[in-house]
């Protein structure tokens, strides 16, 4: 695997140390990769010249993509309580949690 030119394995080392990580030698090395990696795809990022492009919230125009809000039936409770494993007063019945109390 070849060692990074983007970052030293001394500054992820730093940077592990910060953060309170504790790496194996195995572990430096394929984080320095991968760190490498990340910041050699930001300076191509960083590259592009991107003076002319417009600011987008997404890449493809779109117009409105909302449909129209048409109320439609709504389930009776015996459509989904049918399915439950348990039911009270027409609820699902769970178990209690945390010490609650009815």
């Amino acid at each position: 695997m070849k060692m990074s030119d983007s970052i030293s394995s001394d500054e992820v080392k730093h940077v592990a140390n910060l953060a309170r990580l504790r790496l194996t030698s195995e572990e430096l090395e394929i984080f320095t990769e991968q760190l490498g990696a990340v910041l050699d795809h930001a300076k191509d990022v960083e590259a592009l010249k991107l003076d002319d492009v417009e600011p987008m919230s997404h890449p493809l125009p779109i117009e409105n993509t909302m449909r129209e809000d048409i109320p439609s039936p709504m389930l009776k409770p015996s459509d989904f309580l049918s399915e439950a494993p348990v039911v009270e007063g027409g609820r699902f019945l769970v178990p209690k949690i945390l010490g609650e109390e009815s």
